[in-house]
């Protein structure tokens, strides 16, 4: 029974040993091949875009110009954010994306201590470089690598220019900003007080409104009770133009008052085709999109360090309204 069970035995391990060199010797056979490594320096860097103000008109141009140059750089780029300038959940995606450890971050600035934290404690401890765009905060206040945007400085010096080529050398201008100025308002405001207190006979007022539409329409009713001769209005943030006009074409015609804004609202543009704005700055939200990535890009790859802390300005341009139909 012994002999038997060593036989049995030995059988086994002959066949097993035959297999395995059968197995082995496959292996080696010229036309297999072990699966190639992928190279360090093919790896995807992935870069994410955040935003306060998904899906509008400017922020998907925004979005659509990165898009196309991550495409082209061969990196991962993810769109993320809030709808309706919703400011906690906007932050949280911010956080949220430097916990993932994303290779960059491209972000509407936004001039709050919230922000800065995130910007200059949190991104610098997890060695992510952080690059604002369209609207910009202080570089020394949030440790951003730059900026790409706007010159919104020169943008209200242009907006004012033409205001003053339609009305005239006289009258009475408001000027309508948030309660809680962001850092591209205040420079939009600087530009524009600065070319009005040029004209002696220009009188400008400046109001100020919260960012809902109930609190927008009852700044305007206070400015149109207060100053009754107002000639026109300059909005310093496109999304107040829509509820404003409303409450002027309320109880006026909007025809005889100047009406001026930017092209970053959700209604700005739809508004001057109809010609009840007379006329936007018009900015370059696709050309910010690709810079952003592609200063990110040369960042990262350590072609361009430092990049100019100054900031890169896209190009701005007037843009006059259709002629109101009666």
């Amino acid at each position: 029974m012994r002999k038997k069970v060593i036989i049995v035995l030995c059988s086994l391990c002959a066949v097993l040993g035959f297999f395995t060199l059968w197995s082995a010797e496959g292996a080696f056979r010229s036309d297999w091949q072990l699966p190639a490594a992928v190279p360090a320096d093919e790896e995807s860097y992935r870069l994410v875009l955040i935003t306060q103000e998904l899906e509008t008109p400017f922020w998907e141009k925004v979005g659509a110009g990165a898009a196309a140059q991550a495409e082209q750089q061969g990196v991962i780029l993810d769109v993320w954010g809030s709808y309706g300038n919703n400011r906690e959940d906007f932050l949280k995606q911010i956080e949220i994306a430097l916990h993932s450890k994303v290779d960059g971050v491209i972000v509407q600035g936004l001039d709050t201590e919230e922000f800065k934290v995130l910007t200059k404690e949190k991104a610098a401890f997890y060695g992510i470089p952080v690059i604002t765009v369209a609207n910009d905060v202080p570089v020394e206040e949030s440790l951003r690598k730059t900026f790409v945007g706007s010159d919104h400085y020169a943008a209200g010096k242009m907006l004012a220019h033409q205001l003053v080529k339609e009305m005239g050398g006289s009258g009475q201008v408001v000027v309508l900003g948030d309660v809680e100025q962001q850092y591209s308002q205040q420079q939009r405001l600087q530009g524009v007080a600065e070319s009005l207190a040029q004209h002696a006979e220009i009188s400008t007022v400046y109001a100020e409104s919260g960012k809902s539409d109930e609190e927008i329409v009852a700044a305007t009713q206070n400015i149109l009770n207060q100053h009754p001769t107002v000639e026109a209005f300059i909005a310093l943030n496109a999304n107040h133009v829509g509820p404003m006009m409303k409450e002027i074409s309320r109880r006026a015609q909007l025809e005889p008052y100047y009406l001026y804004s930017f092209d970053d609202g959700s209604e700005t543009a739809s508004l001057l085709d109809q010609g009840k704005l007379d006329a936007m700055i018009q900015q370059s939200p696709e050309q910010m999109g690709e810079q952003s990535v592609e200063l990110m890009m040369q960042w990262l790859r350590n072609e361009v360090v430092p990049l100019e802390s100054n900031g890169y300005t896209t190009d701005i341009r007037i843009v006059k309204g259709a002629v109101a139909q009666p």
